[in-house]
């Protein structure tokens, strides 16, 4: 069994609404005002923050293209952000 695995519970309440446990809440990383996402595959459904998740699938769809830009450096990467500062100055 995993260390951080545990088990916690809510009510539905009457609109739909549940508590999100504070355990859980702290897991998420998430607070009062934040928005989380639910995953639902097949009968399972996972809560994820929404912040976290974003960057997550941003980071999975960005894969290999800095390489396909031809950014295969640091050096790369600055020349690019130098680059496009001047071309907005100039603008």
């Amino acid at each position: 069994m995993l260390t951080n695995t545990f088990i916690d519970n809510a009510k539905v309440m009457a609109k739909g609404q549940v508590t999100i446990p504070k355990d859980v809440r702290e897991v998420l990383g998430v607070a009062s005002g934040d928005r989380i996402t639910f995953i639902v595959e097949g009968n399972t459904v996972r809560i994820v923050n929404s912040a976290v998740y974003a960057m997550q699938v941003l980071q999975k769809e960005m894969v290999g293209e800095a390489e396909s830009a031809g950014l295969t450096s640091d050096d790369d990467v600055m020349a690019l952000v130098k680059e496009l500062r001047n071309e907005d100055e100039n603008a």
